[in-house]
């Protein structure tokens, strides 16, 4: 997958200019989000636990904390390229990938798992992936019509941890560079949880003009990437994920749900979703989904009907606290060329009071 902010950027601007699935509204509209903190810039995970909320800010390099005044406490800093984290207890852990250009694969890429006696060895999924390449049999690219020859390939070396869940007292790792899922123990030992499929993309003339395509790739196949990003896990341990397929579906509508049971086979429940970077359970059966380029928020069920929408542009990551609470992100606003201009946002989406519990998380 391109460096992730690369592909905010990008998609952002082509967001303007191309039509995106819409979500039918539920019968009562959702509570306006209100906003708690705008210090942050690429806030592209948030963790609720109690009435703590954690945030992962890429841009800043930052695992924080907001408080009630809406400023972020640090709770780790240094941490480069960082895109998610997740509690279990006295546990933490948090995702990172170093970027060395928008074309170019991050040139490390891992969790960092701090246990009740203090951080644990650096889980190098990069290197993982570079020795193993699981979804090396997968087949992306042209896989019919004029330019099938030549123009396919299997999964290439690329790792780039997205986002991190705990799951069964180790974690899972959303990897949208190796197109897998991860199960990494708390000692790091790492195996491969699932592989996502790839995802088939129709070449019509929206597509075509955006790769500058001839007329005979009309009504070809392209093979995209699934680049999975968002995880959850339901009751009974069920695990779901969110794809934006790589280009040229992120633009197109191709956000998908899939769900995976214990046997890492992955299905997909839902689709037509517009840049889906983050998700979280929304009661037993069903799931938040933050569409980037979608302008808001989904509700969708755990067998794939739409339930409702909560308008909120540039939404990167939600969470949902254990009374209800929705907490969601957003990134920043940036100009035609990706350049920032505004900051990104951290709110709350509530019939209720919310409070928020400033004492730090260690």
């Amino acid at each position: 997958m391109r460096g992730s902010r690369a592909l905010i950027a990008a998609g952002a601007v082509l967001a303007l200019a191309l039509t995106t699935p819409t979500v039918a509204s539920a019968a009562s509209d959702p509570p306006a989000p209100q906003e708690w903190s705008n210090q942050v810039a690429m806030p592209y995970s948030l963790t609720v636990d109690g009435q703590r909320v954690l945030v992962a800010d890429g841009a800043l390099g930052i695992i924080g904390q907001l408080q009630p005044n809406g400023s972020i406490a640090n709770i780790i800093t240094g941490a480069e390229g960082t895109t998610s984290v997740a509690t279990r207890g006295k546990w933490m852990a948090y995702t990172t990938s170093v970027e060395t250009g928008e074309e170019a694969p991050p040139a490390e890429s891992g969790l960092e798992i701090i246990g009740p006696n203090g951080p644990m060895p650096y889980v190098d999924l990069h290197a993982y992936e570079y020795a193993n390449n699981p979804d090396g049999g997968n087949t992306y690219g042209f896989v019919d019509g004029c330019l099938a020859d030549g123009g396919s390939n299997p999964g290439l070396l690329d790792a780039h941890a997205y986002t991190v869940v705990s799951y069964r007292g180790a974690w899972l790792v959303a990897d949208a560079g190796a197109n897998v899922i991860w199960h990494v123990t708390n000692d790091g030992d790492i195996s491969v949880f699932a592989v996502l499929p790839a995802v088939p993309v129709t070449v019509d003339a929206q597509v075509m003009a955006i790769m500058g395509l001839p007329d005979c790739a009309l009504g070809s196949t392209f093979n995209a990437e699934p680049v999975p990003t968002g995880l959850a896990v339901g009751p009974g341990n069920v695990v779901y994920v969110s794809t934006l397929p790589g280009f040229p579906g992120m633009v197109t509508g191709a956000g998908q749900l899939w769900r995976i049971d214990r046997s890492g086979e992955p299905t997909a429940i839902a689709a037509g979703l517009s840049g889906p970077t983050s998700i979280s359970m929304a009661g037993p059966d069903a799931l938040y989904v933050a569409q980037l380029f979608g302008g808001g928020i989904a509700k969708v069920s755990t067998s794939g009907q739409h339930l409702g929408f909560t308008p909120l542009p540039n939404a990167l990551a939600v969470s949902t606290a254990s009374n209800g609470t929705l907490w969601a992100a957003t990134a920043a606003a940036t100009d035609d060329v990706g350049n920032p201009t505004g900051p990104g946002t951290i709110v709350s989406i509530s019939k209720g009071k919310v409070k928020v519990n400033g004492h730090i998380l260690r």
